[in-house]
């Protein structure tokens, strides 16, 4: 599925293309996303993914396939695995840097791929989501990064050989209902009602069976 999101940014078209190209730095303020390592041009790392009392973890990594400085036009291909093994996650993100009034106008493509929990939600409630969670990122951006603070994680020691560890601070999970609202809960509500359900009456059976056996 196709999804489309603007968005703009309150610095000169050359600084906002030195910024979203740098991956490393504007990684802590993606919802949900934990860079863990760099090597070449692979940036591996996490997301977490919160649906009620669930929640989804994905592993990959994302890589440019097209940095053109000039007509400040980006295409990166990021996949992700549920290391769950409940489904997998991939998309080729194509983002276009126009100059606009001082600032920049940002357009981004998203050609997504998703299979598993995820993708039962279907294209109108992902494309609310993605909306809201590139809301969530450029607002982060603005403060943490675009108005001089640093919210680049800190490098570890450079290796001679294999990836280069981050040391980022952990990511707290996407909630996809609160996100979403309405459209989400009116969808999958009865599904997690049952889950609660279901781990409650587990919990209870397993406190049941723990005083019976400290009866005996």
């Amino acid at each position: 599925m196709e999804l489309t999101n603007e968005f703009s940014v309150s610095v000169p078209v050359d600084e906002a293309w030195q910024v979203l190209t740098d991956l490393e730095r504007i990684a802590p303020c993606m919802p949900g996303a934990e860079l863990q390592e760099v090597e070449g041009d692979d940036y591996r790392g996490i997301v977490k993914v919160k649906v009620g009392p669930i929640t989804a973890q994905y592993k990959g990594a994302a890589t440019f396939q097209e940095r053109d400085e000039a007509g400040h036009r980006a295409v990166i291909r990021a996949e992700g695995r549920d290391t769950r093994g409940q489904g997998n996650a991939s998309a080729t993100i194509t983002a276009t840097l126009v100059a606009e009034n001082g600032g920049t106008h940002v357009s981004v493509l998203t050609d997504l791929t998703v299979t598993g929990k995820v993708a039962q939600f279907g294209r109108g409630v992902l494309a609310d989501v993605s909306g809201k969670l590139l809301d969530q990122f450029v607002d982060a951006l603005e403060s943490d990064v675009l108005s001089g603070g640093s919210a680049a994680p800190a490098p570890a020691a450079a290796s001679s050989t294999g990836p280069r560890k981050i040391d980022s601070k952990p990511a707290e999970p996407v909630d996809l209902l609160g996100t979403a609202g309405s459209p989400v809960v009116k969808r999958i509500g009865p599904i997690v009602g049952a889950v609660v359900v279901m781990l409650w009456l587990l919990r209870r059976r397993k406190k049941k069976k723990k005083q019976q056996q400290q009866q005996r």
